[in-house]
């Protein structure tokens, strides 16, 4: 049965998950703020459901709790770090506030990371940044185990879900963030979970051939993911393994599943204050402008209105702030094992 979890009760339990396994109490409460923000703006994928996900990587050594991301190389506006295999969330947070004062000296600053574990959803980092006033990219690639998204015209995986994140501040922030897979594997996974299919055209079986059966991903014979837009997102998803992988320095798709690491991500984020290019207020009039001139356009559903990038998690996050967050039961599951594990205690949410 799918239950409803209220944020601020679920917080203190999924901290006490994460000091359990070792980490501080600023690195646990920084995850689970993390995970929970996630559920919040309807990115399950992201969510709590991957805390089971998390504990497997650290009883395999993939994790290091406690690390702080090493700067590496460059030279001011262009810093290089080293998470050292320590809990994404975390990592990313140091690095955006190193590129938050670098932008605020320069007016740009040009960051990669390296060597992190799951970083979670990057569009929490433009959040970061869209509080100080500033736009950024970020280019995300992953290497795991086995890759999960088949290249345009392929018929096995070669590259994972590889993000692309573009936030732009204002009087209503824009933020673009998603997988450049046609749906993310943790969206896949809640599907797999909640016994459901998947839409058409997401998935590929083990002999390339489409199949709405988020089995695949989990089960013997693997297949694959596809990427969005046919050639086009795939060019998109090459360019962030490129970018994300190749320019951090770190590892990229094909190297295998190095040294034991597991799941390994790559970010390059550019950051930039605005005002440095055009006037803060012209530009802001300039954005609203467009943004209502899009919306005007008649919807084709009354039901379901012309949105700009960062609407439907504003939505979500207000919504499920208010009612709870839904939890499936297999998910649910999974999460109380990691906490008896610990012999924590678990609290009760009312059904959905």
């Amino acid at each position: 049965m799918t239950i409803l979890a209220e944020p601020t009760r679920l917080r203190p339990f999924v901290i006490d998950i994460f000091r359990a396994a070792g980490s501080s109490e600023q690195e646990a409460e920084e995850i689970a703020d993390h995970l929970i923000d996630a559920n919040l703006a309807g990115h399950d994928s992201h969510g709590i459901g991957m805390i089971p996900a998390y504990m497997h990587h650290l009883r395999s050594g993939w994790v290091k709790p406690n690390q702080t991301p090493e700067r590496v190389g460059g030279t001011d506006p262009f810093a290089v770090f080293d998470a050292r295999m320590g809990y994404g969330q975390p990592a990313v947070t140091r690095v955006m506030e190193e590129a938050a004062r670098i932008a605020a000296a320069h007016g740009v600053a040009i960051t990669t990371l390296r060597n992190s574990q799951h970083i979670g959803r990057v569009g929490a980092y433009a959040e970061q940044l869209l509080a100080k006033g500033l736009m950024s990219v970020h280019f995300v690639n992953a290497v795991y185990e086995v890759p999960t998204v088949a290249p345009f015209r392929g018929s096995d995986a070669r590259v994972m879900t590889n993000p692309v994140c573009v936030a732009v501040p204002g009087a209503k922030p824009l933020l673009l963030d998603y997988a450049t897979s046609t749906i993310a594997l943790g969206k896949v996974r809640v599907a797999y979970n909640k016994g459901e299919q998947v839409a058409p055209g997401r998935l590929i079986d083990h002999k390339g051939q489409p199949t709405t059966d988020p089995k695949v991903m989990f089960e013997e014979p693997k297949g694959a993911q596809t990427a969005f837009g046919d050639h086009k997102g795939w060019a998109l998803a090459f360019m962030a393994e490129v970018l994300g992988g190749a320019m951090t320095g770190g590892p990229r798709s094909g190297d295998g599943f190095q040294g034991g690491r597991g799941l390994v991500n790559g970010i390059m984020s550019i950051v930039i204050e605005p005002g440095r290019l055009v006037d803060g207020g012209w530009f802001d009039g300039a954005v609203a402008t467009l943004t209502d001139y899009v919306k005007a356009s008649p919807a084709a559903d009354p039901d379901a209105p012309v949105l700009v990038p960062g609407e439907t998690e504003q939505a979500s996050r207000a919504q499920r702030s208010r009612d709870g967050i839904p939890v499936d039961p297999t998910t649910w599951k999974q999460i109380v094992s990691c906490a008896n594990a610990f012999s924590l205690e678990v609290p009760e949410f009312p059904a959905a």
